[in-house]
């Protein structure tokens, strides 16, 4: 497959465009799938195309979404014979993936995501491919890798306790097992952007222990991590009366003094089912 594309096509700050150059972070992306022949990938934004040409030998199909109309003129030329790759020109934020591989049987029900995605978009492309607390997608994957801001993945992962858990940690954590595979320094881009990345993978999950109202759920951490500063239950004293809220602290063998980003998710959980009784 020809690789002039990479050489080719400039950068649109537009689209927060970088190209990965690392064949160790593409060897690590790759891997961290797990790809099987008979899988059907989603990629979100290709971009030069690096990182499809390594999926597309691999598995039975990739679909590629791209925003950009000028590298889909250029990926078509390049890629465009290739039997299982098909790609989208849109935006994945309002595209309907389901409806546009409608007459593409091979290609239909992607079950894994591999992608380098724009970091701008980071948050609702992770809603897009979870979903939210109460909300969460009726398309489960199986797995998703994403190349993302090494902070943002940071946060993803982070557990009880830590500077980096917060809100976010506990949406995510929620809806998907959640791993590091490894870091990718700004330097392995062109052109380099002003942070670092991370490769994570994403298992999709049903919760054994899930919030009897998930609504109220995303609401309480929400509110719950509205100001990190403050002791968890002066947080939440404009949704829950004083006196309740210490009784089922005590119940729950929760530490008044508590913050937010203390709480595991199953404390989160166990909190959310017996204040929304």
């Amino acid at each position: 497959m020809s690789s002039n594309i990479e050489l080719t096509a400039r950068p649109r700050k537009r689209f927060a465009q970088h190209w990965l150059r690392s064949e160790t972070a593409l060897k690590n992306i790759i891997e961290a799938a797990r790809l099987k022949k008979n899988d059907r990938i989603l990629e979100i934004g290709p971009g030069t195309g690096i990182l499809t040409r390594r999926l597309l030998p691999k598995v039975q199909s990739v679909v590629a979404v791209e925003i950009d109309r000028d590298l889909c003129k250029k990926l078509v030329k390049s890629l465009g014979k290739v039997e299982n790759f098909l790609l989208l020109q849109g935006d994945i934020l309002s595209l309907d993936i389901e409806s546009s591989l409608v007459d593409f049987p091979r290609f239909q029900n992607p079950n894994k995501v591999v992608a380098n995605i724009p970091y701008n978009i980071t948050g609702p492309i992770l809603e897009k491919l979870l979903g939210t607390i109460a909300n969460p997608t009726t398309k489960n994957y199986e797995l998703i890798v994403l190349l993302l801001q090494k902070e943002v993945a940071e946060r993803l992962t982070a557990k009880p306790g830590t500077k980096a858990y917060g809100a976010l940690s506990v949406q995510v954590q929620y809806l998907a097992n959640c791993e590091l595979i490894c870091d990718v320094p700004a330097r392995d881009f062109y052109p380099p952007p002003k942070v670092d990345s991370t490769v994570i993978r994403l298992q999709p999950k049903v919760n054994e222990n899930p919030a009897k109202n998930p609504q109220y759920l995303q609401t309480l951490v929400r509110v719950g991590f509205a100001n990190k500063r403050k002791m968890l239950r002066n947080n939440l004293k404009s949704m829950i009366e004083s006196d309740r809220l210490n009784r089922v602290f005590t119940q729950l063998n929760i530490n008044p003094q508590s913050r937010a980003e203390e709480l595991s998710l199953e404390e989160w959980i166990n909190l959310s089912n017996c204040l929304s009784n």
